[in-house]
């Protein structure tokens, strides 16, 4: 029996765990926070993440061990110098300075439908390519000295390796940057030009089995990716299957065999960290819909929201609310709000809002994945993951509403999982007792799983109602 360890660096710390490498079992697992520096929580200094990593890593945690996977938190992006510098601190998330630079791109390259042909999305102010178009206009001495783009998982394994001249990446890294094309498998460097000003050097993309290196100890380090392909990939996703996250805002990710083109930007075009794709459908309003409808109720949590809800019934009585609160992706409607239709004197109870508010955020939901399985994306299972998953009103409403088979898995880390699972699969093909073409099959995560059944005609129903009422109120705006 060997192990293999999985890291996750997400924004706000580090996850290790130790796994089996036959069955994936956790055998031990680690954590530390990232320190803070709440002054600027869009600039990160990248050592804080590698101090982080070596607190979780304490203790001897990783005795033993014989390869590791990286995972980190996506778009972030560190601008070195020609020695590998840090020309300024990582910028990182959803960086909203960078608003007006990502349209800024899109109208340097003549539209939407220009970027969603050039590399499968449409600039949007988190992605690294937008942070360096902002960089260019805003710290023009900074981008001038900027010499090697990295990622942060990119990054983490660099250093992990001893700092090689060789810096590598992943498919699924890439495939977020803006400036790497998951359709042909290449970088757009005239995009780094574009928005930089200049070109820079950038890590060779390797395969998903692939070692990325080994440590002057012998430790094989993987190639890494980003949280989302690094959790897909410990989930076990596979053809047929989609993920819903519900976090403040949702998304919506499916494996595919080919990379899809969406002129309107609903799509992003990720790879995922096997080598197949996975297109990702966003909305704005997930959790932060429940959070602001429990607020408005004098309610004290999400729990007590679904509790509530529950004393409603399928429709809530006609009330509909279109949750678009902080505007809206998808469909894309930027500058509008959200709206409560239906209001008579028998839909105006606390109880029916409640209902409403679960009901209109999981047909938001389902309208992005519409919008994947009007592009031929096969959806027949759905796995739902976030806290809010785990609501009673969240899994009554939503295998209807879906139209699938829904799957709550068990709480845990994922993405570390996930990383600890290429690892492995980089270990076994590096000693040729793995395919580096098939992946290890691990034991898929223990799960909760729930059935459309008897209640798909009333759900199918509730969704008629929402998007009548979207319909009449932003005619047009949708077309999956």
């Amino acid at each position: 029996m060997g192990i293999v360890a999985g890291l996750d660096s997400s924004p706000d710390f580090t996850r290790i765990v130790v796994c089996d490498t036959d069955t994936g079992a956790v055998l031990r697992q680690g954590y530390a926070p990232h320190p803070v520096d709440g002054d600027r929580p869009a600039d990160v200094d990248p050592q804080a993440w590698l101090l982080s990593l070596g607190e979780a890593a304490g203790g001897g945690l990783l005795e033993g061990v014989q390869a590791i996977g990286v995972s980190a938190q996506q778009n972030a992006v560190i601008p070195l110098d020609a020695q590998g510098g840090t020309v300024r601190p990582a910028m990182v998330g959803g960086d909203k300075r960078t608003q007006v630079a990502a349209a800024d791109l899109i109208d340097a390259l003549g539209g939407r439908e220009a970027w969603a042909q050039a590399v499968g999305c449409v600039p949007q102010a988190a992605q690294p390519v937008t942070k360096l178009r902002w960089l260019a206009k805003n710290e023009p001495d900074a981008a001038l000295r900027t010499a090697i783009l990295m990622q942060a998982h990119d990054w983490l394994v660099w250093q992990l390796l001893g700092r090689p001249v060789r810096r590598t990446t992943d498919r699924g890294g890439a495939s977020g940057t803006g400036y790497w094309s998951a359709a042909t498998g290449s970088y757009r460097t005239d995009l780094v030009e574009l928005a930089l000003g200049h070109q820079a050097i950038l890590p060779d993309v390797i395969g998903p089995a692939e070692a990325a290196g080994t440590t002057p100890e012998g430790l094989l380090i993987s190639a890494g990716t980003g949280e989302t392909m690094a959790a897909a990939f410990g989930l076990g996703i596979g053809l047929g299957d989609a993920v819903v996250s519900l976090g403040a805002s949702g998304s919506v990710m499916a494996v595919h065999p080919e990379a899809l083109v969406d002129g309107t930007g609903m799509i992003t075009a990720l790879a995922d960290a096997t080598g197949m794709h996975l297109p990702v459908v966003t909305t704005l309003n997930a959790v932060r819909t429940l959070r602001g409808t429990a607020e408005l109720l004098g309610l004290p949590d999400l729990e007590s929201l679904s509790d509530l809800a529950m004393k409603s019934t399928p429709g809530a009585h006609g009330l509909v609310l279109l949750p678009y609160l902080e505007g809206e992706r998808t469909p894309n409607l930027p500058h509008t709000a959200g709206t409560l239709s239906g209001l008579r004197r028998e839909s105006m109870k606390a109880e029916h809002l409640a209902r409403a508010a679960f009901e209109g955020m999981l047909c938001g939901l389902a309208d992005a994945l519409d919008v994947l399985r009007g592009r031929g994306v096969e959806v027949r299972r759905i796995f739902l993951l976030g806290a809010a998953a785990e609501l009673t009103a969240v899994q009554a409403a939503a295998p209807a509403l879906f139209g699938a088979q829904v799957v709550v898995p068990q709480p845990a880390d994922y993405a570390a999982i996930g990383a600890a699972r290429q690892a492995a699969w980089a270990l076994g093909a590096s000693q040729g007792t793995l395919d580096p073409r098939t992946p290890p099959a691990w034991q898929g995560a223990a799960a909760q799983v729930l059935e459309p059944g008897e209640e798909l005609a009333v759900g199918q129903a509730v969704r008629q109602q929402y998007v009548s009422v979207r319909e009449q109120t932003h005619p047009g705006a949708f077309r999956p």
